[in-house]
C-alpha cells in the first residue's frame, strides 16, 4: 500500500513539474493558429464572417474562407441556426477592374430558365418563422423583432428603434425617391410550390419573369399606383462572372444617385438559400389573404469601426420603422431584422437596407406576392 501510495506521488510530482509546463508550451505554440480557426468556425456559423464584401476604414477586400471550412461549418447547422442569411461568398479577383453589368434583356437568354425540373433527388420543407426568445432578440414596439449580431447591448438598440427615419421622402415630388435594384439579379426560385426540388437546377437564371428582378417588378408596380416616383435598376451585376458583383452594383447605385440626388431609399432586393445538412430546402412561408407569401429578412449592417459607415444607425432606423409596417400590415411575413457587421454597400444613404425575399425552396408565386405585400407597405409607410 504504501509503495502504491508513493508511486502516485511520484506520478503527481512527474505531471506537475515536466507534463503540465510542455503542455502549456505547446498550447501556446498552436494557440494562435488553434484560435484562428476556431473564430473562423465560429465566425461563419453565427455570421460574423462577411462573404461579400467588406469596406475597410482604408481600402475596400474581400474575405475568402476556405470552401472546405464553410462546409464542415454549414454541416453543423441546425434549423435554430438557420434563421440567419447565409453570408454570399465572392472570391477575391486578381483584378481591381469592375465589371461591367449588362442590361437584363441582353442577357435574358444566357441562362435560360429550365423548361422541365421533375427530378424527385430533394426535399423542399415549408417552414414559418415566428417569434424568438433568447439574448439576440428583443421586440420592436410596433411588432416584428431584431437579432442583434453585434457587441452593442439590445437596450442601446431598442432605445435606437424608436427614433424615427432619417430621411423624409417628397411624395409630391417629380425626382425619384427610391431605388430598387439587385446585386444577384440571376437568384431564382421554384416553379410553383412543391415539397421536392430538382438538383440539376442552380435555381439561377437571367430569364427576369423568373428570378429576382420579378421581385422588384412587383415592388414597383405598388410604387406606381402610389404615384411615388423610383428607379428599378435591372442591370445584372452577376453574370457572367459572380465575383465583384457588389463592386458591380455600387458602381451603378453611385451613378444613380449622382444623377437622382434626390433618391433617399435604396433597397437591394435578394433571395435567400437555406438548406438543411442532409440537402433539405426550407421554403420560408406564411399565409397572408388566402394565399401563401414568402417571409422576408431585413438586413442592416452594422459598423465595427473599420467599415466606413459611420451613419449605421440611421439604415436602422428605417429598418425598424419597415419591419414594424410590414408585420402591422402583414402580421407573419417577416423574419427579424437581422444587425450584424455586414457591409452591403450601406453606406451610400440613409435609407440602405438589403431584403431577402423567401429561399431558393420558394416558388415564384409566392415571392412575387411579397414584392407586392412590399411595396404596399412602402407606399403605406411615406
Amino acid at each position: 500500500m504504501d509503495i502504491k501510495r508513493a508511486c502516485l506521488k511520484a506520478l503527481a510530482v512527474i505531471t506537475a513539474v515536466f507534463v503540465v509546463p510542455v503542455g502549456i508550451w505547446f498550447y501556446a505554440k498552436a494557440a494562435s493558429k488553434l484560435n484562428t480557426l476556431a473564430a473562423a468556425a465560429a465566425g461563419l456559423a453565427m455570421g460574423e464572417y462577411d462573404r461579400g464584401e467588406v469596406k475597410g476604414a482604408e481600402k475596400k477586400k474581400s474575405i475568402y474562407v476556405s470552401k472546405e471550412l464553410e462546409s464542415a461549418v454549414v454541416a453543423k447547422r441546425g434549423v435554430w441556426d438557420m434563421d440567419m442569411a447565409p453570408q454570399e461568398l465572392e472570391i477575391p479577383s486578381e483584378s481591381s477592374e469592375v465589371p461591367s453589368p449588362l442590361p437584363a434583356e441582353d442577357v435574358s437568354d444566357k441562362i435560360p430558365y429550365p423548361a422541365s425540373m421533375e427530378s424527385r433527388d430533394g426535399v423542399i420543407e415549408n417552414y414559418t418563422y415566428g417569434e424568438y426568445d433568447g439574448e439576440q432578440y428583443f421586440d420592436l414596439d410596433g411588432g416584428g423583432q431584431v437579432r442583434n449580431c453585434t457587441e452593442l447591448s439590445n437596450e442601446e438598440l431598442y432605445a435606437e428603434s424608436g427614433k424615427p427615419c432619417d430621411f423624409e421622402l417628397e411624395v409630391n415630388s417629380d425626382e425619384p425617391q427610391i431605388l430598387i435594384y439587385h446585386t444577384h439579379a440571376t437568384e431564382s426560385f421554384e416553379p410553383y410550390a412543391r415539397d421536392y426540388y430538382d438538383s440539376s437546377f442552380s435555381c439561377k437564371t437571367t430569364d427576369r419573369s423568373k428570378n429576382i428582378i420579378s421581385v422588384g417588378d412587383k415592388i414597383c408596380e405598388q410604387l406606381d399606383k402610389a404615384g411615388i416616383p423610383y428607379v428599378h435598376d435591372t442591370l445584372v451585376h452577376d453574370y457572367p462572372s459572380y465575383n465583384g458583383s457588389y463592386d458591380s452594383s455600387r458602381a451603378a447605385v453611385s451613378e444613380i444617385l449622382e444623377k437622382y440626388p434626390s433618391i433617399k431609399i435604396c433597397l437591394d432586393i435578394h433571395r435567400d438559400g437555406i438548406e438543411r445538412e442532409d440537402g433539405t430546402r426550407l421554403a420560408p412561408v406564411t399565409e397572408i389573404g388566402g394565399r401563401q407569401a414568402a417571409q422576408l429578412m431585413i438586413i442592416s449592417g452594422c459598423d465595427d469601426g473599420t467599415m466606413g459607415m459611420p451613419n449605421y444607425i440611421k439604415n436602422f432606423h428605417f429598418a425598424c420603422k419597415l419591419q414594424s409596417a410590414l408585420e402591422g400590415n402583414w402580421q407573419g411575413i417577416t423574419r427579424p431584422v437581422l444587425f450584424d457587421y455586414r457591409f452591403y454597400n450601406q453606406d451610400l444613404t440613409t435609407g440602405s437596407l438589403l431584403i431577402e425575399v423567401g429561399s431558393h425552396g420558394n416558388s415564384i408565386d409566392q415571392v412575387q406576392y411579397t414584392g407586392e405585400l412590399i411595396g404596399k407597405t412602402l407606399a403605406s409607410l411615406f
